[in-house]
């Protein structure tokens, strides 16, 4: 009977919780919430990337910079890093984890202690046509392969990343086409580098760029032209949404938009992607593709297909602005108005103002930040 009993007495407590909740308890507490964290910078982020000299530095001093959060990861447009800015400039904040949102609130000020962290620029390119990138705050790259890589340990984001108190959104400031940065600016040099800004009045060139890896697995690098296909030079190819999602990339490339587009990088054109490695190729870089060597580029890309950024060209005047969006963002497929794609109508913008290669780009958090001149949203 005992035994009768102690079974009822099981199920009882377990009907009262939800089916897979724990047998013993059904009182969850909820977690305290973290009181807003005061610290004295050192530096301000001007100062920061002040002391990069050309080559990644790890910081052995006991440098503190703070700054207001300006970026969210919940549209999908930033990956694993978010942006600060104080009064001086703007700079990201390599965290190799996603969600970022939950922890770092638009208009939160956050303090970075640098101490044993890297400096580094993503974005540099030397020659006539090159330019700065941006310095940026991550982790050392044990790989060489990039200047800083993310901060992924969960202990080390706590012992170097602080939130502070949470506050109103950064509000952008309208900059100029006169107050943009040239091809020799970054944050050392250019207030305005890293930081929301609105950009107004900016009319499309109908020009896009992007760069697709037929097999991204496989090595793509500038020395690898045989794994890289430019959407480049005057045109869109087609391609009148911000981004591409994997399933707006294979309908592009099924609708034969893209058949002109050449396999190879730089200096090095094999032909047109309806054409195969095996055509095309060395027989050692053909066997890279294995089984795949035969098919035609075309079929290879859809078959590997992913999602894909694309940079649309905009003037301001006599500058030229890149919006550039990412294939995984919630907003990546939508259309570009059609009086907007077509030139006739202007646009301004509102994102994070950033140079690569020493161009200028911009890139948005959301879809609110694209207004017709008057300020009213594109999208509704």
């Amino acid at each position: 009977m005992k035994r009768f009993l102690t079974l009822i007495t099981s199920v009882l407590v377990l009907a009262a919780c939800s089916e897979w909740d724990p047998v013993l308890t059904c009182r969850y507490e909820e977690p305290p919430v973290a009181e807003p964290v005061v610290m004295t910078p050192t530096h301000t982020i001007k100062q920061l990337c002040q002391l990069y000299k050309g080559r990644p530095l790890t910081i052995s001093d006991d440098i503190i910079i703070a700054g207001k959060v300006s970026t969210t990861d919940e549209p999908g447009n930033f990956y694993k890093s978010f942006y600060i800015q104080d009064e001086t400039a703007g700079i990201e904040i390599k965290v190799g984890k996603n969600s970022l949102y939950d922890d770092y609130h638009p208009g939160q000020t956050v303090y970075v202690s640098c101490k044993d962290l890297t400096i580094g620029m993503y974005g540099y390119k030397s020659g006539n046509y090159g330019g700065q990138g941006m310095v940026q705050v991550g982790f050392s790259d044990p790989s060489g392969a990039y200047e800083t890589s993310y901060i992924e340990s969960p202990l080390i984001i706590a012992s170097h990343i602080y939130c502070g108190e949470r506050g109103e959104k950064v509000q952008p400031v309208v900059v100029s086409a006169s107050q943009l940065p040239g091809k020799d600016d970054d944050q050392r040099t250019n207030q305005f580098v890293g930081k929301l800004v609105t950009l107004e009045g900016l009319q499309y060139d109908r020009e896009v760029f992007a760069l697709f890896y037929p097999v991204s697995s496989l090595p793509h690098t500038s020395e690898d032209p045989w794994n890289r296909v430019f959407l480049s030079d005057d045109g869109t190819w087609g391609i009148n949404t911000w981004a591409m999602s994997k399933a707006k990339f294979v309908e592009y490339l099924a609708s034969g938009v893209w058949d002109d587009a050449e396999v190879g990088s730089g200096s090095t054109h094999y032909g047109p992607i309806t054409g195969s490695p095996r055509e095309y190729l060395t027989p050692v870089d053909a066997a890279n593709f294995g089984s795949d060597a035969d098919l035609s580029y075309k079929q290879i890309m859809a078959k590997y297909a992913t999602a894909y950024s694309i940079s649309h060209y905009f003037s301001m005047g006599s500058k030229q602005i890149q919006i550039r969006t990412s294939g995984f963002s919630k907003f990546g497929d939508r259309e570009i108005p059609a009086d907007v794609y077509s030139g006739a109508r202007k646009i301004n913008v509102t994102g994070i103002l950033t140079v690569y290669q020493g161009s200028v780009q911009l890139v948005v958090n959301s879809l609110d930040d694209f207004t017709d001149t008057e300020g009213n949203s594109l999208y509704q």
